[in-house]
């Protein structure tokens, strides 16, 4: 049985990838193919032609890229579930589960956010992080099911990891927004948007979200370090030693600190404040990627 669901669990996540592969596809086709150029009335500024985007060209293929993104994010639900019940556990004992969980979490904070906010032009870029991050778990993480190390049965490992794993989803598209502010100003410094950027929000709306999301989720952040704390004092006797896993997500706590009070107190915008977003969340991936696969220290357990 538990053979079972574990192959169960690979074969939604393979699914999934497909899904993705097929949402990253349309989001890129709908860019592309939305560029036309208008009217010949209308179609010159002097000697130009300009071309524009009509998005209603593509609407059938937009909605049927949200529509794979939704189907993908629903079946690696079903193969992180199948994981957890193969193992008899959560899934996020070793690398490869908690890389699927948090793609789950990255697509998940998307689509959340997408209800509020006109995110789809954000749809390529996450459908290919996504895809990267599970093509990197089957391919170098992967490891058969298996129980837990004794280190990690507690409830403690609900607790704590899913806060972090929530909070690293948010953070980590609060970084692509930052990033995809600092591309478009880059861009617009040198001139006119291309056509195939027009549809993305203006600077003020791009530096407002990234802000957003890194305070709706840093309480969130704060609550998963305080939680690991008191996980270390059940498990190991102290509530903290500086190991390297626990050295590096008190640096990101700091970092997105530093963010959040830039912004409230000194009124950080724009580019220092999208700079210093991104450093935040670049301590996050070196928490998540060489501490847990490099590192040493108690936390070893989670690599490879």
């Amino acid at each position: 049985m538990q053979t079972t669901w574990a192959y169960t669990s690979n074969y939604f996540v393979y699914s999934a990838m497909a899904l993705f592969t097929i949402s990253f596809i349309a989001h890129a086709f709908e860019t592309a193919f939305a560029v036309r150029a208008p009217e010949a009335a209308d179609s010159t500024q002097g000697n130009l032609l300009v071309k524009t985007l009509d998005f209603k060209r593509t609407e059938k293929t937009a909605r049927i890229a949200t529509a794979m993104m939704i189907l993908g994010f629903l079946l690696l639900l079903a193969g992180v579930i199948s994981r957890g019940i193969s193992a008899h556990h959560v899934p996020w004992g070793n690398m490869y589960e908690f890389s699927i969980t948090g793609a789950l979490a990255f697509t998940g904070a998307y689509l959340a956010a997408l209800r509020k906010y006109d995110l789809r032009w954000l749809g390529v870029f996450v459908s290919f992080s996504v895809l990267l991050t599970l093509g990197t778990a089957i391919t170098l993480l992967y490891r058969n099911s298996a129980p837990l190390v004794p280190a990690l049965k507690s409830t403690w490992l609900v607790i704590h990891v899913t806060a972090a794993i929530i909070s690293g989803g948010v953070f980590l598209l609060a970084n692509v927004v930052a990033a995809s502010y600092l591309y478009l100003e880059r861009v617009e410094s040198r001139g006119p948007r291309p056509t195939w950027l027009q549809r993305v929000p203006s600077l003020d709306v791009l530096d407002q979200l990234s802000y957003r999301l890194v305070a709706f989720v840093f309480p969130l952040w704060t609550f998963a370090v305080i939680a690991g704390a008191i996980w270390a004092e059940s498990a190991w006797g102290r509530y903290w030693g500086w190991d390297p896993k626990e050295t590096w997500a008190f640096i990101t706590w700091v970092a997105y600190a530093a963010y959040l009070h830039a912004r409230v107190t000194v009124g950080w915008r724009g580019r220092r404040a999208a700079w210093l977003c991104i450093f935040a969340g670049s301590t996050f991936l070196f928490n998540y990627v060489y501490v847990n696969v490099w590192g040493t220290g108690k936390h070893t357990y989670s690599g490879l």
